[in-house]
């Protein structure tokens, strides 16, 4: 996923206004004070701009991101300096989560915004578990969200057009998604037109988004491998059973109890 977000990033922010990172970082935090509810620190795995640690770090717990995009991760140092009581609780770091190793041990883990579904082939997950699998504390948890693959079978993804706009630019994104149906993936492609606040053109580009779709069953048979459980797994945000018109989930999974 190297070139994802590369111009993206510049207007992650505005594209995703709307987005409540407070509603979401709340839901997190009431299913770590369910199933982990002694956390000291977290590790947040694809962190974006921040804006989901920067909330749960307001909470006394300590809080790490790792982000391969350059340009997403100058934005989150960028919001974090707005925040002067966090900066000791708050640390980033650039790399790839399939491969990065930062020596240290968290009793959280998450991964949101549908970051499991941006690994697209079988070894992408399986090293992305194997990170998961080195910095998580023997009774730590690792929440995450994902593309629930009967609810995207179900009500299929459909082209939609959206203007954003501030007080320097506005923005007409279409997204044309395109189904690999024997690949469990949902191509999103995304054409972004940005004008500045004449109505001149200043940038035009297209971006392709892979999204990987998945099923219960499977996600369990990759945890077996790294001796993981599927701890408990819900309708993203409503906590609600999971059904065929569900299209985003939450799993949490952990280590295997020795017992």
């Amino acid at each position: 996923m190297p070139k994802i977000f590369n111009l993206y990033a510049k207007y992650y922010d505005l594209l995703y206004r709307d987005k409540n990172y407070l509603a979401e970082s709340n839901y997190i935090k009431k299913l770590i004070n369910l199933y982990k509810p002694d956390s000291k620190n977290l590790l947040d795995l694809g962190c974006g701009t921040g804006r989901h640690i920067l909330n749960i770090a307001g909470s006394g717990i300590d809080v790490s991101g790792v982000e391969l995009s350059e340009v997403m991760l100058e934005k989150a140092i960028e919001n974090l300096r707005d925040k002067s009581k966090l900066h000791n609780r708050v640390k980033f770091y650039h790399g790839d989560i399939k491969s990065i190793r930062l020596k240290e041990k968290f009793d959280v883990i998450i991964m949101l915004f549908h970051v499991m579904s941006y690994q697209n082939s079988n070894n992408d997950i399986m090293l992305t578990l194997k990170t998961i699998k080195e910095h998580l504390n023997e009774n730590g948890i690792c929440i995450f969200d994902f593309w629930y693959g009967p609810g995207v079978l179900t009500e299929r993804p459909e082209k939609r057009e959206r203007i954003l706009s501030d007080d320097e630019i506005s923005i007409f994104r279409t997204s044309n998604p395109v189904m690999r149906i024997n690949e469990n993936i949902v191509e999103v492609n995304f054409h972004i037109d940005i004008k500045d606040e004449n109505g001149i053109k200043i940038e035009e580009f297209a971006e392709i988004h892979s999204m990987r779709y998945l099923f219960k069953p499977e996600i369990k048979l990759f945890l077996n491998y790294f001796n993981m459980s599927l701890i408990h797994i819900e309708e993203w945000m409503t906590g609600k059973m999971l059904s065929e018109k569900s299209w985003y989930a939450t799993a949490i999974i952990g280590n295997k109890s020795e017992k």
